[in-house]
């Protein structure tokens, strides 16, 4: 049976645009590498149900399976260049979804 694909979300309010682009420059090549497509991202998304309304920018990627979804964020070249995100951004979350197996 093939894995199951994973999706990776993330919400954040980037307050240091400069520092954020120098994460952005080397996030594909990294997303790349570990087979992970990426979908969107909205910096203006509209919580339809729910008490707190999300600020910021939301993303949304995927990877072929959860074990390349940890490899992602354990590559140490990722780890590095995550430094930057961290410096420009206000992480809320970033949160591993499973996805549903293939269908038989």
């Amino acid at each position: 049976m093939a894995d199951a694909p994973a999706y990776i979300v993330a919400n954040f309010i980037v307050h240091d645009a400069a520092e954020y682009r120098q994460y952005e420059k080397g996030f594909f090549p990294i997303l790349k590498r570990h087979g992970g497509s990426f979908f969107t991202y909205d910096d203006n998304p509209d919580t339809l149900e729910g008490p707190e309304p999300r600020e910021g920018r939301v993303v949304l990627f995927q990877f072929p399976s959860e074990a390349a979804a940890r490899a992602w964020y354990a590559d140490p070249d990722y780890q590095a260049l995550s430094e930057f995100r961290r410096a420009g951004t206000e992480l809320k979350f970033l949160t591993l979804l499973h996805g549903l197996p293939p269908r038989a």
